[in-house]
């Protein structure tokens, strides 16, 4: 049983690093950026793509309703290419290494709670991993949206149009994440949408305060007819007057924060090397030995 618990505080912690892992790794050159030919791998990994999408066409019963349409969502927020139902595969993997590395400590008597646990453990753990991912991506957003908006109103001031300043930006930026919801909604006003429609099925896919007063003070501008040069002023002001309050309110929970390996960790030790001494002379040369014996 021990076994099993320090196999569950394992998982838990990996999954709790493993959403914190970067979105995308450090560019380093390709075969192809060098003008040479690339390495023939591309096969392999279509083959075993289409392996693992043929094995899990299984669960597309399990994935009905609103459940695929919330993973459909969540996926595409946290930029996982994954189909729910290999979502729901990896689930069924990882609940089966759950089950496999736990088999050695399981007893006659507790096999209802082991099979249980491999269920809830394989469910779980993944759900973890993509909250995870989904929360990094907002807090990306949430960063590089002022830094968005005060190259839209530069552009703007600068006599371009709301539409050629988005353009611009998304051309002339480095790829991220806010770069790349940029780019969908000019692809999707390109497409057809309506500009309010582009600009709120953003703030609606994400549901981020700041992205929805983004949406907003736009959408309100287009109806009002109002300059969107001035808007977007007005808008970075307080983008950058938030971004600082959060980095106050950071600033104020990290004694918090600190305090708890504080207790846990450095004043054991604190009390261990000023008191550890005091405590052995003392065992050593006991007053009340001392007393005693004169009493004799």
């Amino acid at each position: 049983m021990f076994v099993l618990l320090l196999l569950c505080v394992y998982f838990c912690a990996f999954s709790f690093v493993l959403g914190f892992t970067p979105l995308r790794w450090e560019s380093r050159p390709t075969l192809e950026s060098l003008g040479m030919a690339p390495i023939p791998s591309k096969k392999k990994k279509r083959k075993l793509s289409s392996i693992l999408l043929g094995i899990a066409v299984v669960n597309k019963p399990l994935c009905q309703g609103p459940l695929r349409k919330r993973l459909v969502k969540e996926m595409a927020i946290a930029r996982v290419n994954l189909s729910p139902e290999e979502f729901f595969l990896i689930k069924e993997i990882v609940g089966a290494v759950f089950l496999f590395l736990s088999y050695p400590s399981v007893t006659a008597d507790i096999v209802g709670g082991w099979i249980g646990l491999g269920i809830v453990g394989g469910y779980m753990v993944p759900e973890f991993w993509l909250k995870g991912r989904i929360k990094r991506v907002k807090a990306v957003i949430v960063k590089e949206l002022p830094d968005a908006i005060d190259l839209l109103g530069l552009c703007v001031n600068a006599g371009l149009d709301f539409m050629l300043s988005l353009k611009w930006v998304v051309e002339k930026s480095a790829p991220s994440v806010m770069m790349d919801e940029l780019n969908t909604v000019l692809q999707e006003i390109n497409v057809g949408k309506t500009r309010r429609d582009a600009i709120k099925d953003l703030a609606t896919r994400y549901e981020l305060p700041d992205l929805s007063t983004f949406s907003r003070t736009l959408i309100q501008a287009d109806k009002m007819g109002t300059s969107v040069t001035e808007a977007l002023n007005i808008l970075s002001e307080d983008m950058r007057l938030a971004r600082y309050r959060r980095g106050e309110q950071l600033a104020l929970k990290a004694p918090m924060k600190m305090l708890v390996p504080l207790l846990l960790f450095i004043f054991p030790v604190v009390g261990i090397l000023v008191a550890g001494p005091i405590l052995l002379d003392f065992m050593e040369n006991s007053p009340f030995q001392q007393m005693s014996g004169a009493g004799r």
